[in-house]
């Protein structure tokens, strides 16, 4: 192909925008294309840039045996290490097993190179000291039983000032613990917040200490269910009013929401962690409690962190109900995409489901959603069955993650396929430990999700641009992500094959004339009247993504473009 000066200088321009990861700022070309009459984008929030790794604390690393407590709680009611035994000789845990920051960050540049931007951990508030001697007994594989149970996840808050003691070492404080993750690894940290309940209250055959207790920043205590029924509570004595007279979750300390001194007492609590080194926030049980409240307490943590990007935990996979949180006048947050969840794993879970059953949840032009390009997307959690497939299911799920609409959240573990399909008291929240970190380096699922982590990474049309679906059948799947604002133009062209065999893709449809360029193997192609598709061989369980660095003038595509943009009403 004989190539004109300009071409080739266009040639060497666009080459040295992707091998840096920065979209095209041609400035000339986009003067020629009439300046900017021709923006797209899914969100301009900058937080769409992120790449989420969640973990639980306590089940992650153990970097400083000195915090483990092993001795507290004594015989009976012992935290450290309490194992439930399955039938088949399958072990999960309700005790604590020693994670804290140090061994998160030991690991933080584990985390970084896999493509990582964020870390979001759980709650680091003090938690009770013993283990919870009410409720029915938990037993292994059992559901919504916290009898015999302890605080190792960290949402059983007795004190939401203070630092709970297994995280922290001497030398580690936890500013110290945001401040190194994001100095050293430029990882943000996203804090776990709770307002719906605090720990089990009641039901305990003798009441136990901080069980159903609230202390204040000064150790004071505030608030005590004293081990009695929510329906007995005494709202005129004051350290019942902090909590609702009716039952919630389990046997938790039910918050009342319509206390105004519960919104001061979170204010407070929260505003002196935020000023350590938080990025974001999410919000535990968000649907537990009405909108008004979120609305109230975030408001006012607005006012200090006025872009502080938040999303919550709704857990429904009724995308309406779900979308209430997301509208301004409820305290306008993100949520994790819980139908997403719901489309992924069936799709992925299950080889040879067709790729069409996936496009229910996206929700791309009908207003479901404040901005559906806002929402944490993910396939399991700690409060869920893990994901039950194949490695290649795995690797095909987070092709998908990392290339469709949405803000990836990848729960610890899932990067080798660890406790596949276990529930909570099944292993779900197993201890992780340095020795499969150090087998997950070189896990087929870890190594191909850091290879699609980083293409996301460096290119902002998959992080913010607008998704138009080309083909849905069987196993392949094509569409693109299109990010247009300023001078930052760039198309995404992303084929998926989560087949057993090489699939052969030719895209002609909406494609644009012009230099593109394969994010992987950096080789280029120009695409124009004589060579007017792209035709690629995507490997078994592969993914192929192209990107051209510069306006999209494909008729057919800007149309597209412009009637999602105006019927989402994101300008």
């Amino acid at each position: 192909m004989t190539f004109t000066r300009n071409m080739l200088l266009a040639s060497i321009s666009m080459t040295t925008a992707l091998l840096t990861g920065c979209a095209s700022t041609d400035s000339s070309s986009s003067k020629h294309n009439n300046s900017f009459s021709n923006e797209f984008y899914g969100t301009l929030n900058p937080y769409a840039a992120e790449q989420v790794y969640f973990l639980l604390t306590d089940r992650f690393v153990d970097g400083d045996p000195s915090n483990n407590h092993e001795d507290q709680g004594g015989e009976k009611y012992h935290t450290f290490n309490r194992p439930l035994i399955g039938p088949n000789g399958e072990e999960a845990n309700v005790g604590y097993m020693g994670g804290d920051f140090k061994g998160v960050l030991n690991n933080a540049q584990y985390i970084k190179d896999m493509g990582f931007t964020s870390v979001w951990i759980t709650p680091p508030f003090d938690n009770p000291d013993e283990a919870f001697s009410g409720g029915e007994e938990v037993t292994y594989g059992a559901y919504y039983k916290d009898g015999g149970k302890t605080g190792y996840h960290g949402y059983w808050g007795v004190n939401f000032f203070e630092v709970d003691e297994h995280y922290p070492s001497k030398d580690l404080s936890f500013a110290d613990f945001t401040r190194h993750l994001k100095e050293d690894y430029d990882l943000n940290f996203v804090l776990d917040i709770v307002g719906n309940h605090g720990s089990p209250s009641y039901s305990m055959p003798v009441d136990q200490p901080k069980f159903g207790e609230l202390y204040d920043g000064e150790g004071n205590l505030v608030a005590d269910h004293q081990n009695i029924h929510p329906e007995k509570l005494d709202h005129n004595n004051p350290l019942h009013r902090f909590y609702n007279k009716h039952t919630g979750l389990a046997q938790l300390s039910d918050l009342n929401e319509n206390n105004p001194a519960v919104v001061d007492y979170f204010e407070k609590a929260y505003l002196k962690w935020l000023a350590q080194g938080v990025h974001a926030i999410r919000v535990d049980t968000i649907k537990e409690i009405p909108h008004f409240f979120w609305k109230d307490l975030l408001g006012r943590l607005r006012k200090h962190y006025p872009d502080m990007f938040i999303f919550g935990e709704s857990f429904s996979y009724d995308a309406e109900f779900i979308a209430e949180h997301t509208r301004p006048e409820n305290g306008g947050v993100s949520v994790l995409d819980f139908p997403g969840k719901e489309a992924i794993t069936k799709v992925f879970e299950n080889p040879g489901t067709d790729y069409s059953e996936i496009l229910s949840y996206l929700h791309l032009d009908d207003k479901v959603y404040q901005n559906p390009y806002e929402l944490m997307t993910f396939y399991d959690n700690h409060d869920m069955t893990r994901m039950n497939a194949t490695d290649e299911g795995f690797i095909d799920a987070n092709n998908w993650l990392f290339t469709a609409r949405g803000i990836p959240v990848i729960y610890y573990g899932s990067e080798m396929n660890f406790m596949t399909g276990k529930n909570e008291h099944e292993g779900n929240r197993n201890y992780f430990g340095q020795e499969r970190i150090e087998q997950a380096k070189k896990h087929p699922v870890q190594n191909n999700l850091t290879r699609i982590a980083h293409v996301r990474k460096n290119n902002i049309a998959l992080q913010r641009g607008l998704q138009i679906n080309l083909d849905f059948t069987g196993d392949k799947a094509s569409f693109y992500r299109v990010y247009q604002n300023g001078y930052q133009n760039q198309t995404a062209l992303v084929m998926l094959n989560k087949g057993d065999k090489d699939a052969e893709f030719v895209i002609k449809d909406k494609l644009s004339h012009g230099l593109w360029l394969d994010a992987f193997s950096k080789k280029h192609l120009i695409v124009d009247q004589n060579t007017p598709e792209i035709k690629v061989t995507v490997p078994a369980h592969g993914v192929s993504v192209w990107v051209m660095n510069n306006q999209a003038n494909n008729k057919d595509l800007i149309k597209a473009l412009q009637k999602q943009q105006d019927a989402l009403g994101l300008y």
